[in-house]
Parts: structure tokens; sequence; C-alpha cells
């Protein structure tokens, strides 16, 4: 296989691929309510099966797994195999697009709709990337599968019930991260605070509403007190990258401390979390500015906020270096929280390290340099992808370096170039995985 006859059938392909694509772009495939026969909501079983039509259709063997999880083969070692593990699920659109989110729409050489980038547009690329090699022919004596889970983004419950079925893929990659290579991902803890507010001063707040939600950065807030309303607006980035938005949390906060709109329990509880959080991704606003050379500093996201009665419930995620222990977190933030709070873990995922020396990983770099001249040198992530679920995996692609805070926005995007570039580097490297 020449250099000359991949491009070509690049080329070639480009208005197959986008059409497959806006197919299941279409879809809403955001979590639903459990029914029969679709585990996670009608809208990404929806997804699965139109993804496994145009997989059959491209000549694959298909598969579906509970109604969780598909595959596309090429090969026939269902034992032996090089996986893709992608994701039809996406997160709610939110509101506010200028374009529609459940098509895909092409404006000034950019793909929008969401999922382009997280993470039908990069699993779909993989799909069409293994038929390139299917119709060139390229003698591949790999068997590979491109996996396509539909929970990813509320949990990855789908690839436990992959598992149950079928063995984990002798090695490969999931293409819902960055390039380079990332062969670790930080620790992630989602932790609860509870805090008993006992002189009343609670009562004086007497409406209070946000948009939060695990996956983001909250960018807007209501609030009254004793019936004056006040809104906060922020900036909505992912949760992973919390230096790049404008958290309404810390924000109502900061307004409460400065203008003195409240008294009391409830003034010294604001001010604790204005000090504490505000502007302090790192965590150093409760000593807990952990860093390592290998994935740099923490990073702090507080995504909900709830007044329960005469409590106030906060809710936040921590994203940790890779040879952090999550004990010595949890030790310095007891030292520091509010009189009669209760911490609780709800959510805990340990760090994950792949060997940095891997074949794969080698022919990763090989391949990324040689496509985009750019250093390929692997790298750690704060994300979380499948990569903490499926046994031999690591993430590797699709957004370029200085990418950031572009999915689970509203007018999420891809641009057409950077899109057919995951397209070739997938093929080059799907080639030599399988050889």
């Amino acid at each position: 296989m020449t250099i000359d006859n991949i491009d070509n059938k690049l080329k070639e392909i480009e208005p197959q691929f986008i059409e497959g694509l806006t197919r299941v772009m279409q879809i809403n495939s955001v979590k639903g309510e459990k029914i029969p026969n679709a585990p996670f909501g009608t809208g990404p079983k929806k997804a699965l099966v139109e993804t496994l039509k145009l997989a059959e259709e491209l000549g694959f063997k298909t598969k579906i797994i509970k109604n969780a999880v598909g595959y596309a083969q090429l090969g026939n070692d269902d034992t032996d195999y090089i996986g893709v593990v992608g994701h039809l699920d996406v997160v709610h659109e939110g509101t506010d697009w200028d374009y529609p989110p459940f098509n895909l729409t092409l404006n000034n050489d950019s793909f929008y709709g969401r999922g382009v980038l997280d993470n039908k547009g990069p699993i779909i690329a993989n799909l069409y990337a293994l038929y390139i090699l299917k119709e060139l022919n390229f003698p591949l004596s790999r068997t590979i599968r491109i996996i396509f889970g539909t929970d990813e983004e509320s949990g990855s419950s789908d690839i436990p019930m992959y598992l149950s079925e079928e063995n984990p893929p002798s090695y490969g990659y999931t293409p819902d991260c960055k390039y380079p290579a990332v062969y670790g991902e930080r620790g992630i803890l989602g932790l609860e605070l509870v805090t008993t507010i006992h002189d009343n001063s609670l009562s004086s707040l007497t409406h209070f509403r946000g948009n939060f939600d695990r996956s983001a950065v909250p960018d807007t807030l209501s609030f009254s007190i004793n019936d004056v309303f006040f809104d906060v607006k922020g900036k909505r980035a992912p949760s992973n990258a919390p230096d790049i938005g404008k958290n309404v949390i810390t924000l109502f906060s900061k307004k409460l401390v400065q203008e003195q709109l409240v008294t009391g329990e409830f003034l010294d509880y604001a001010n604790w979390l204005y000090r504490s959080f505000h502007d302090k991704h790192d965590g150093s606003g409760l000593a807990i500015d952990f860093s390592d050379e290998e994935s740099g500093s923490l990073a702090l996201t507080p995504f909900n906020l709830e007044i329960i009665d005469n409590k106030i419930k906060l809710e936040f995620s921590i994203r940790y270096p890779v040879t952090i222990q999550k004990e010595a977190i949890i030790t310095n933030l007891e030292r520091v929280l509010p009189p009669d709070t209760t911490l609780s873990i709800n959510r805990e995922m340990p760090s994950t390290y792949f060997d940095k020396t891997h074949p794969m990983i080698r022919r990763m770099t090989e391949v990324y340099e040689e496509i985009t001249g750019l250093d390929g040198t692997p790298v750690t992530t704060t994300g979380a992808t499948y990569a903490r679920s499926m046994p031999n995996i690591i993430a590797f692609g699709p957004s370029f370096p200085g990418q950031k805070g572009i999915a689970h926005n509203k007018n999420e995007y891809m641009a057409k170039n950077d899109l057919m570039t995951n397209l070739k580097i997938y093929t080059y490297l799907l080639a030599q995985l399988g050889e």
C-alpha cells in the first residue's frame, strides 16, 4: 500500500464518509430512560442500530451486545483483535445554538453538530479508515474491531456489559481525547460536601436555580435574596478544563460576599466558598494543589450547588496527578472544611498508566509525526475515557494541540481539515497495527 493509494482513496470516499456521518449525527442520542431492549434510552439505541446498518452496508461483520454496545469487524479472530472503542451517546445539546444540534452542518470549512467531535465524528472516521483498508485489499494479519458504545458520557456502564460476553482487545485505542498518544489519565474524585446552617440565615434565599451538570463548568444561575432577583452569567467549559470557563457557583459566592447580600453563617459559608474555589482551579484554596512531572497540576471544578432546608450541598470534581494518591487529597480537605460539614465520595476513578515503550505507542508517535509534522511525544490527560473501563486501551486523538473546550459546548465543531486529517491518521495507524 503506497501513500498515493491511501491519499487517492481518502479523496474518493470523502463524500461517502460525510454522508454516513450525517446519518448518525441526525440522531438525538442523549441518554434517556431505560426501556426494554434499550438500557440507555431510545436515542443511543437508535444511533447504535443505524451505525451498524451503515457498517453492514460497508461490508463488515457486525454484532450488538446486550443492546448497549456494537461492533464492526474485519477479520475472523474474536479473541485476539485490535480494538478501537468510541461512543455514540452525546451530552445534552443545551441552548443558544447557531446551527441545528442534531445534524451535520458545514459552514466556513467547519462541521457543526452535537457529537461531531465527541465522539461520533472520530469513531465513524475509524469505521471509514477500516473501510479504506478493506477496499484497498490491504493484507491485514490481525483482526480489527471498531466498537461503538452508548453510555460513555454517563459513566461507561456499557463496557462491563460488553466484557460479559466478549474478550477485551489485545490492545487498541479510543479516539475520544487528544493527540499525541495519551499514556496516562489522571485520577478522578467526585466529592459532595453537605454543610448545616444553624442560624436561619439561609431563609433570606427565596429563589435559587442553575444549569448544573457534572460534565461542564456551570454558566447560568438565578437567585433572589428577600425576593430581590439576581442573575449570574459565567462561561461554560468542559469540567476537565475549568481554567477556560467562568464558574457561576464561585461567581455567586463572590457576589454574596462583595455586596454583603447575606448575613450570619450563610455569609461565613459564602466567604469560605469564594476564598477556597474562586479562580483556584489547581486546588490551592483547599491546600490540595498537588502536581507531578508526568501529568501537571490538579484540576478542581465545582459543578453543583443545592439548598435543601437548612443545608447547603456542594458537589465538585477533582482530577489529580497520576502519581498522587486520593488519601492525601482527602486528608488535606478534611482540615479546611466549614463547621458541621460532612464529606462523601460519590465517584472514584483511579489513575491509569500505560507503558510508554509499548510498540503500539511507538507506531502512534511515528504516524502522528509523519502526517502532521508535530511533536508526537506521548502525554497524559485530565479527561476520562473508555481507557479506564476497557482493558489494554489508551486514548489517541481526535483533538490537536491547542484545541480545548469545544466538546460539551453549544456549536460543537470540528474543522473539516481536522476531520479528514483524523481519517488519514487512523487509516495509516490501523494499517500498521493490523500488519
